[in-house]
């Protein structure tokens, strides 16, 4: 009779662990799981990113707007300047010393950015990020301010012209599923690589400059 408890004991306990691991198992599935794939990044961010602000400068003054001093400015030159705002395809941060304007050329080299970034993603099996854009079209008023805190904020700005704008490389938006589904955190480390293969085939098609901004945690890039 004992024996015959034990055993009885040991199937219900078995049971209750194969019930357990059934639950855990629908649990995962429920999560959309990330199988990262092809993922090379480049070999160095300051060598690979390295177009100076000289270089950017000379394209920015000869395709860009002349240089403005006001929001209000900004605003009135619907003809040259589009407005950008979060979307699909990137977020926009909080923008303290600039204005969320681009000229046509610019704000279409946003735009690619942000599908190739997640069009990336979905092929080496990464959950959706967004991009966040950190800085876009500064004022001259913008660029005073912004020299109080930030002594690599020049006067001599490619934000100038409506051709330049920062994407962090420390910070991203996480895509949630519409359904509500968890879905695993990509961490930010690696959806730099991603973000830094993006924009090495956009520089080499000649789309933009790109410099690699250490301390501000951005890369710096103008539309050609």
């Amino acid at each position: 009779m004992k024996k015959l408890w034990y055993a009885c004991g040991l199937l219900v306990l078995l049971s209750g662990l194969v019930m357990a691991g059934c639950s855990e198992e629908k649990k995962d599935m429920s999560m959309k799981m990330n199988h990262p794939r092809n993922i090379r990044g480049v070999i160095s961010y300051k060598r690979s990113f390295g177009d100076l602000n000289d270089v950017q400068l000379a394209t920015a003054r000869k395709i860009g707007i002349r240089p403005i001093g006001t929001r209000e400015e900004a605003e009135e030159m619907t003809g040259r300047l589009v407005e950008i705002a979060p979307c699909g395809l990137y977020d926009v941060d909080s923008l303290t010393h600039s204005i969320p304007y681009l000229i046509p050329q610019a704000r279409a080299l946003l735009d690619t950015i942000g599908a190739n970034f997640l069009d990336s993603l979905e092929n080496k099996g990464l959950n959706p990020n967004r991009v966040i854009v950190t800085s876009v079209t500064r004022t001259k008023e913008d660029v005073r301010r912004l020299r109080r805190t930030n002594t690599n904020a020049s006067l001599k700005s490619c934000h100038f012209y409506g051709t330049t704008f920062d994407i962090s490389w420390k910070r991203f938006e996480k895509v949630e599923d519409p359904d509500g589904r968890p879905m695993q955190d990509v961490s930010a480390d690696t959806l730099k690589l991603v973000l830094s293969e993006v924009l090495r085939d956009l520089r080499k098609a000649d789309r933009c400059y790109v410099k690699y901004e250490l301390r501000q945690g951005c890369f710096h890039i103008t539309a050609r």
